[in-house]
């Protein structure tokens, strides 16, 4: 009767101590998919609050250009209005913004004083760094999404994962083939 006892201690044991790495280790996935999108979203932030500036840049050269200027501030405003919490529209609004921007950017490409000003040099050069830290971010959250998603989906911590109301996250995907490239910037 005692090695009984011990063994159904020990397999509660077992089990216990199984749920609690489990439960913890969702909880790590979770907080790093936070983490990586707040990676984004630094990053996102810092390509809206450039836009002003290269906006006033391209007008100071290209004022005829209205219709341009007007949709990039247009997605910019679109994509700041977003809920952080709204992967999925977030992703299409900044895809957008992405589209406008590379065609801001070839109508700079019309305008060889615009090309040659410094400042709009040190603009582009910015631009091109933030969004490739975007891309470098957004492969960070996917791959931290993946990994909760799949500790969520997977047998048996789904089990756990339900008990305590993990799910899963949504990848920072884009659905228009143009919206993966980077905006053309040309110095």
């Amino acid at each position: 009767m005692q090695i009984f006892l011990i063994t159904v201690a020990v397999a509660i044991g077992i089990i216990v101590a199984y749920v609690i790495l489990t439960y913890n280790g969702l909880v790590r996935l979770r907080q790093m998919v936070r983490e990586a999108w707040s990676g984004i979203d630094v990053q996102l932030k810092r390509r809206a609050d450039l836009i002003p500036n290269l906006i006033e840049t391209v007008k100071g050269y290209a004022a005829h250009e209205k219709d341009a200027l007007r949709e990039v501030t247009e997605m910019r405003t679109r994509a700041q209005t977003i809920p952080a919490d709204h992967v999925a529209d977030r992703a299409a609004a900044e895809g957008l913004l992405g589209q406008a921007l590379g065609r801001l950017m070839a109508v700079a490409e019309a305008y060889p004083d615009l090309k040659a000003n410094e400042n709009f040099q040190e603009l582009q050069t910015t631009l091109a760094t933030i969004e490739s830290e975007i891309q470098m971010s957004r492969r960070y959250y996917n791959g931290s999404t993946r990994d909760l998603n799949v500790m969520v989906e997977s047998f048996p911590s789904n089990l756990i994962a339900r008990q305590f109301g993990f799910s899963q996250s949504e990848y920072f995907e884009l659905d228009d083939p143009k919206d993966r490239e980077l905006p053309k910037v040309a110095f």
